[in-house]
């Protein structure tokens, strides 16, 4: 396929260039309606190239076929047999992936417990029944890995008649699952592996970085261009290969979900970008790879800061690292990632990807340069040296053993249960109909469904107390946890 060319891109340039006319929405009409003061924020071309789709960028029938052909470029670039374009993120499309392999299945689905809260909404959504593969935890540093193979076959063993098994890799860390072998585990049973590779859209395009789903057997796998890639915010990608999932009913359960108003600035965005990286991306990457070298070496050298490495990796730790994803622990210093990630923000003006109780995350992508590695550099060396008395919080961090929570009720049937608001010391012992998730890196500590505990209460509230965010709580102070009426 020529993949010079980016159809989409070039509809948008041709629609402005003949200045077109739409008696359509966007009411604005590519800005002329927008106040002035929003332009002064936005800047025109915010708007300029905000387009119908159809009738608009392509013909009322979409005869052009733009972004059918955008779709296929994208396929061909990274080895999959198809490729659609999500507007709605990752968070779609996984939704889509759950619907087309396990909707309607009584089997239920094999579902890695590190899953990302749009999972968990899936489940919601779907009523399917989730059966969870525990991740790998290292009680230490309070961090969890992706499953393995080994786990991944324990769980098929224990439901064998699951429709599928879902797990995430990349995790928002940076670490990753032995893709490989969990595949054949699945194939060894005729069932198809979704993986959500939100934070993996680049990986495709060079040696270097950690293996791509497609690459080694995933039937679909998730990506976010906008985490990864250089896409607008929500910009998405689900890719499918072989036989073991129809790609009409993704398709059709993709169109459930999706918007009928598709953003065109993220369509083409998204094929702009695949052009890019067929056609330059190795040498972006490789650029992106050896900054990220030299800065995670200057980095370590700084008293109290640790960027994570070996730790990550080998037996029960994770199979592969995205070097991209750089992880500084900070514990070294006494403060928390919090307060790193607080104080960087309001001094530095730079913000990071992810904190927590003890650790920072910088992302950095092929758009960053000596200059912003700098600046990162230069900010948490300023922090440290300025640091006096960090007095660090005191989270109630809960055992590996604390997290497993027992699964009694549906996450579909628990969240829209007759449910009341309850103290939190009263929640334990309780069915939780909400999900409680420390944010980022987005991963619930609590799913509807499932029967509270003592220590995972005491985590989440002195998390609150020491600055972490869990934006999905009914009551974000967390005095109350809503729970599943007590008649049920």
């Amino acid at each position: 396929m020529d993949h010079s060319t980016a159809p989409l891109v070039a509809a948008v340039a041709d629609y402005r260039g003949l200045a077109r006319y739409g008696f359509t929405p966007p009411a604005h009409r590519q800005g002329r309606g927008i106040d002035s003061r929003v332009l002064a924020a936005l800047g025109r071309d915010a708007f300029s190239s905000d387009i119908l789709a159809s009738p608009g960028l392509d013909d009322r029938l979409a005869r052009g076929g733009l972004l059918s052909e955008a779709e296929a470029l994208m396929a061909d670039a990274v080895g999959a047999d198809y490729a659609f374009f999500s507007t709605c993120g990752s968070s779609l499309s996984v939704k889509a992936a759950m619907l087309a392999v396990a909707g309607g299945d009584d089997g239920g689905l094999l579902v890695a417990r590190d899953s990302h809260k749009s999972i968990v909404a899936g489940l919601v959504f779907s009523g399917v029944r989730p059966h969870w593969i525990t991740p790998r935890w290292d009680a230490e540093r309070h961090f969890s890995h992706p499953p393995s193979p080994a786990q991944v076959e324990q769980a098929w063993r224990e439901h064998p008649d699951a429709a599928g098994a879902l797990i995430v890799s990349p995790s928002p860390y940076g670490t990753c699952a032995d893709i490989r072998g969990i595949a054949e585990v699945c194939h060894a049973r005729g069932k198809p592996l979704i993986v959500d590779e939100a934070w993996g859209a680049h990986l495709p395009f060079h040696d270097d970085l950690p293996t791509w789903a497609m690459d080694v057997g995933a039937d679909v796998c998730v990506v976010s261009v906008h985490k990864m890639g250089m896409g607008f915010e929500q910009g998405s990608v689900f890719h499918l290969q072989g036989d073991l999932v129809d790609p009409k009913r993704l398709s059709r359960c993709a169109d459930l979900l999706m918007t009928t108003s598709p953003n065109v600035l993220i369509y083409a965005a998204l094929d702009g970008w695949r052009r890019q990286m067929v056609e330059f991306g190795h040498d972006l990457l490789d650029r992106a790879l050896t900054l990220s070298r030299k800065t995670r070496a200057t980095l370590d050298e700084i008293t109290g800061l640790e960027v994570m490495h070996d730790e990550l990796l080998g037996v029960e730790a994770s199979h592969d690292l995205d070097l991209l994803q750089v992880l500084i622990d900070v514990s070294g210093t006494g403060a928390s990632g919090y307060q790193a990630a607080d104080w960087l923000r309001t001094h530095r003006r730079l913000d990071m990807g992810l904190s927590d109780h003890r650790r920072v995350l910088a992302t950095l992508s092929t758009a960053d340069d000596e200059l912003s590695a700098d600046a990162l550099v230069d900010g948490l060396a300023l922090w440290r040296a300025g640091l006096q008395d960090p007095r660090p919080p005191e989270i109630a961090l809960p055992k590996p053993e604390d997290l497993q929570l027992d699964t009694v009720m549906l996450p579909r049937d628990a969240f829209f249960a007759a449910t009341e608001a309850v103290p939190a010391q009263r929640a334990v012992g309780r069915i939780a109909a909400e999900q409680l998730t420390p944010y980022p890196p987005g991963i619930p500590a609590i799913v509807p469904g499932e029967r509270i505990d003592a220590a995972v209460v005491d985590y989440l509230r002195t998390g609150v107390a020491s600055g972490m965010n869990v934006p999905d709580a009914s009551d974000p102070r967390l005095d109350t946890i809503r729970v599943v009426a007590d008649h049920h």
